[in-house]
């Protein structure tokens, strides 16, 4: 598990760097970011961590500022001196707001709470992903025009699709393109998701249509596809994360 901690007090940091890694040793601070300015540019040019130990009053103002720059979609517990940010840190994904100075027994409680928060929301999104694929029937075939013929295209041999100049193009892998009366979302909603994922708002693509994958720039990933296309398909840094869980089943 890895996260990082937003401070700028460098004593106060280490301090519960120490903590962290007594609760737990398999957690790995990943970065320790003394002001806002700092991490903005860390949670710009790199993947979101599981889990955000923040500061409020930073050297340079206070870190809900940091929400306004960065899309942060994991959650935060805060960490402050003072009590009356309470209420504004719950509507910046605060789980916990732990006071200064942090006690051992209310940062190990804090880490339980998150804990049983990931596994209840990864046991009911691993039911509702169940759940589609059972009462869910995804597309298996595209019935497509080739000049005056329709032919018909397996799901399974469609390599992506993309939307340009408003239209949407079907691409199979043996680099056939095919115009479509349909847009990316709804052609999303009728295919199975553990087969095609929605890259960006421009691709659509299978799995096995994914050659490599690069990093990028600000924490971002570049793909290669096959057949391949002459375009940069990006990965959004917030998006990331999603992706690789996908692709890693």
């Amino acid at each position: 598990m890895k996260v990082i901690i937003i401070e700028d007090e460098k004593p106060a940091a280490q301090k519960l760097q120490k903590a962290i890694i007594k609760c737990n040793g398999n957690i790995e601070v990943s970065a320790i970011l003394s002001s806002v300015k700092d991490a903005t540019a860390w949670l710009r040019e790199n993947p979101l961590p599981e889990l955000i130990f923040m500061d409020i009053e930073l050297s340079d103002g206070l870190s809900f500022s940091i929400f306004e720059e960065v899309a942060i979609a994991c959650p935060v517990m805060f960490t402050t001196a003072f009590d009356e940010y309470w209420q504004e840190a719950f509507e910046h994904n605060g789980i916990d707001y732990l006071l200064k100075p942090i006690r051992q027994d209310k940062l190990e409680t804090a880490l339980k709470k998150y804990d049983a928060l990931k596994q209840y929301f990864t046991f009911n999104y691993q039911k509702l992903k169940q759940w589609q694929s059972q009462s869910t029937e995804y597309k298996k075939r595209f019935l497509v025009k080739k000049g005056p013929d329709y032919i018909s295209i397996r799901a399974d041999d469609i390599s992506y699709f993309y939307a340009a100049h408003k239209l949407v193009c079907m691409v199979d892998n043996k680099n056939q393109k095919f115009i479509l009366d349909q847009s990316l979302a709804d052609i999303e909603k009728r295919l199975d998701p553990s087969q095609f994922y929605r890259v960006n708002r421009k691709y659509l693509v299978n799995m096995t249509a994914i050659k490599l994958m690069k990093t990028y720039l600000k924490g971002k990933l570049k793909l290669e596809v096959l057949p391949p296309v002459n375009d940069d398909i990006i990965v959004a840094q917030e998006n990331v994360s999603a992706f690789k869980e996908w692709i890693g089943r």
